[in-house]
């Protein structure tokens, strides 16, 4: 009876189970979407673009969609149009996983049918309550269990609660090997209980019918063997001595990894160190081979201006804008550099605002030429984790104690997403505006040109110190190439 009610158990919570499609172009925003689903217990299956997801449903039904808006070919708008217009598919609701913000958006998706939109910033606790109301988890009253049936709570096959992240994987199979053992012991003992009180009722009941119907005189009640309770005490105490060694050895291989993990975190200052120095070399480098560069360029230009005589107008124009917005902000001679706080979209907010007053500055003076943008990634000491994302360290902690360097969030963005919607539109509008005689041109520039050196990796280095140059290296460049003049 037991084998079959662990088998009923195991049924039950596999169709408990919820499921969900996770559709977007980004792997690494499916990734850290997908890790945060399977926290709450739901499986997740995942699709590269909106055709793909909807030939998933026409074998598949999830609880609930994840869309992403900006995708090659079909976008995510488009998508719940088709979704929602299929009757299998109608009633599965649809949640717009993208970056794309604003009332205006949030009504134009829900028109199409969409449940919502859930920024991909997302907070763990703002991704619970949107599993509440897609009820894809249990109403919290519900999950409570009742004090008077423990039986149940513990039975065999029953659905586990999914596990917390832990640290490291090592620590988290230990945790894990913790807890299974905890539970069989439990299921042993209590299934001990329930047998031993099922025999005595069973012969309780025997007595009582073999028992004469004419009155006989009385006798004293029959003494209960006694060795029931000695077989559960028994087997209480052994229980506990097993988990007692079971505690000891994980403490011990615990306390293993965490010296070997101090080990390692030793071992690699020096690495970073090396690399620190290789990337200033680097620097150094790329700054020489621009210079020299832009001396054969000079050099090149007044040749041909001397026997010329003259300049197209188109490059009059550009050599005066460059002039004029390297006076106005202090940057370099051919362009305009605006910085990007951590966390932003390279092309939106304060890149916008510049990128708007070049083109007014362009158009005014009738340039014909491309404008060029490259986007250059800062690298960051940051603290955190990849589940529950990174942010800067705090301005005084050690440089050395930083969880990570680098720019993780600009590494998750598609080329799509790099930009806002108010960018696109803007670019889109000074090649109509001017006939195609303004282009721009997009560019992602590498995190080895840099144009604040980072300072020496030291012991005494700062977080704050290092995020200093970091934040002057996450930039956007602006600079401008005339054309020939139509």
């Amino acid at each position: 009876m037991g084998a079959a009610e662990g088998g009923c158990a195991d049924d039950a919570g596999t169709r408990m189970r919820k499921r969900a499609l996770i559709v977007d172009d980004s792997k690494s925003a499916r990734v850290v979407l997908s890790r945060m689903l399977e926290k709450y217990g739901i499986e997740v299956d995942m699709a590269e673009s909106a055709e793909q997801a909807i030939q998933y449903l026409e074998h598949q039904r999830p609880d609930a969609i994840f869309m992403d808006h900006l995708m090659p070919g079909m976008d995510g708008l488009q998508a719940v149009k088709v979704i929602k217009a299929d009757p299998r598919n109608a009633t599965v609701p649809i949640m717009m996983y993208t970056s794309q913000e604003g009332e205006l958006y949030v009504g134009q998706a829900r028109a199409l049918g969409a449940f919502g939109v859930l920024p991909k910033q997302v907070r763990p606790v703002d991704v619970s309550k949107v599993l509440y109301e897609l009820h894809l988890l249990p109403e919290r009253r519900d999950a409570e269990g009742s004090v008077l049936a423990p039986v149940d709570l513990e039975a065999p096959g029953a659905a586990k609660p999914p596990a917390p992240p832990a640290a490291a994987d090592s620590t988290k199979r230990i945790e894990t090997a913790i807890r299974e053992q905890s539970a069989d012991l439990r299921r042993f003992v209590v299934a001990s209980l329930d047998s031993f009180a099922t025999r005595i009722v069973g012969e309780v009941r025997d007595h009582a019918v073999k028992s004469p119907v004419e009155p006989a005189p009385p006798m004293p009640p029959p003494q209960r063997p006694p060795w029931p309770w000695i077989a559960a005490t028994a087997a209480v105490a052994l229980a506990a001595i097993v988990f007692g060694v079971l505690w000891m050895g994980t403490r011990a291989r615990l306390a293993a990894s965490q010296a070997r993990i101090a080990t390692l975190s030793t071992a690699a200052i020096p690495l970073d160190r090396a690399r620190a120095d290789l990337d200033r070399a680097t620097a150094r480098l790329t700054a020489a081979l621009a210079s020299a560069s832009a001396l054969g360029a000079t050099a090149a230009s007044g040749a041909t201006s001397t026997g010329a005589g003259a300049t197209p107008s188109g490059a009059g124009a550009a050599a005066g804008i460059a002039t004029s917005t390297a006076a106005a902000t202090g940057t370099a001679a051919d362009g305009r550099v605006v910085t990007v706080p951590y966390g932003e979209v390279p092309l939106d907010r304060g890149r916008l605002d510049a990128m708007r007053g070049l083109l007014a500055q362009l158009e005014a003076q009738g340039f014909h030429g491309v404008v060029k943008v490259t986007s250059y990634p800062g690298l960051f000491c940051l603290t955190g984790n990849p589940t529950d994302g990174y942010v800067p360290a705090k301005p005084n902690l050690p440089a050395a104690q930083c969880d990570a360097v680098g720019n993780p969030f600009e590494e998750s963005l598609s080329g799509q997403q790099r930009q806002s919607l108010a960018f696109g539109n803007l670019i889109a509008g000074v090649r109509e505006r001017s006939g195609g005689a303004i282009s721009v041109a997009i560019q992602d520039g590498s995190s080895a040109h840099v144009a604040t050196p980072y300072p020496a990796r030291t012991a005494t280095l700062t977080a704050g110190e290092w995020n200093e140059a970091a934040a002057a290296n996450n930039r956007v460049e602006f600079s401008v190439e005339a054309g020939t003049v139509q």
